[in-house]
């Protein structure tokens, strides 16, 4: 992705301004938000490293094989508690809207979040039909 590119995570910026450095490495997420709209973005670019890397370890798969005929197109954010700079955890509720060759759809996740050493991991999600 080029980094004049807006966001995948469609916060209105370019991707180098935005979720670009949290996947590169050269930040980390502030908030569980921002690292929801970062591993929404990197699921968009096919980054299955930075969703290994940002996933707890308690929880993490010991492999993530990413569709590459999946193209994510749309986040929406319905919601946030906690999840702040001063918190030591927080969960983020959204929907991720894809396409496929089999047919499209939508992910509606409430996901947690931990922080810790400074910075936030994906606990884990719920799943809403």
């Amino acid at each position: 992705m080029r980094g004049s590119s807006l966001c995948p995570c469609l916060r209105g910026e370019r991707f180098d301004s935005c979720c670009g450095p949290f996947l590169s490495g050269s930040r980390t997420a502030p908030t569980a938000e921002q690292l929801m709209r970062s591993r929404y973005s990197a699921f968009s670019v096919g980054d299955a490293q930075y969703l290994l890397d940002t996933w707890h370890p308690t929880t993490r798969p010991a492999v993530l094989e990413l569709d590459p005929a999946q193209r994510w197109y749309r986040l929406d954010i319905h919601g946030t508690g906690a999840g702040g700079l001063l918190d030591s955890d927080g969960w983020v509720e959204f929907s991720a809207f894809y396409r496929h060759p089999d047919g499209g759809g939508e992910l509606r996740e409430r996901s947690r979040f931990v922080r810790e050493g400074g910075r936030w991991f994906y606990l884990d999600g719920r799943v809403s039909t």
